[in-house]
């Protein structure tokens, strides 16, 4: 079995995840420190299982925030500073080369229902090409790209999976839907959670509902 090193990027806390602001500012009377807490929930979810899965011999989180770099450390990924500082892109193949691995994985770090046999099926099947990917939920973006003695070439962002399909990027499929949900938005949590999270944002967010047409987290009562 080929053994990869999946590299997974990590905004600083402030400025991750802008889009689940509505969401966090109605959670806790601290509305900035619940925004970070559900990003690391959300990052420490998908490291764990990548770190679990057992096609992956090693996790590298590209990151400057000091709070994203201790989660991850404690979970027994190593890091290494966003050196571009030019974003996505160019930390992911920072990483790439960090790594020191032929065999590379870039993974999104907003995955909480990512279960480590889907990662490890998923990098089974990125055998079967150079370069190949793992679109998103809705078909549009990318949440896995794999390379195997190939440049990574990122190209992460709107429409990745169109570009990635057309720098020459096999499409993957398979039955990997918490591989498939990343988390932008209060919707895309709330899918998250009906497949079931990992054990970090079931702490965070698991005693709770959330309410569609106000897009808050509402506690059960």
């Amino acid at each position: 079995m080929v053994e990869w090193s999946v590299v997974v990027p990590a905004k600083r806390l402030a400025r991750a995840k802008t889009r689940l602001s509505p969401l966090t500012d109605a959670l806790g009377d601290r509305p900035g420190r619940a925004h970070a807490d559900v990003v690391l929930a959300l990052l420490a979810d998908t490291v764990a299982a990548a770190l679990a899965a057992t096609a992956v011999g090693a996790v590298l989180v590209v990151t400057d925030d000091p709070a994203a770099a201790d989660v991850v450390t404690r979970l027994g990924a190593r890091t290494v500073p966003d050196e571009p500082d030019a974003g996505l892109n160019p930390a992911l193949a920072h990483g790439a080369r960090a790594s020191g691995a032929r065999a590379v994985a870039a993974l999104s770090s907003d995955l909480p229902a990512l279960r480590a046999a889907e990662l490890t099926a998923a990098l089974a099947a990125a055998g079967s090409a150079p370069r190949c990917f793992v679109a998103d939920a809705p078909g549009t973006g990318t949440t896995l790209l794999t390379a195997r003695d190939a440049p990574l070439s990122p190209a992460f962002g709107r429409d990745s999976a169109a570009r990635h399909r057309a720098g020459g990027a096999r499409e993957l499929t398979g039955a990997w839907p918490g591989l498939a949900r990343d988390v932008d938005t209060p919707a895309d949590l709330e899918q998250a959670l009906a497949l079931g999270v990992g054990r970090h944002t079931a702490a965070l967010l698991g005693g709770a509902d959330l309410d569609r047409s106000a897009q808050r987290l509402l506690p059960f009562t």
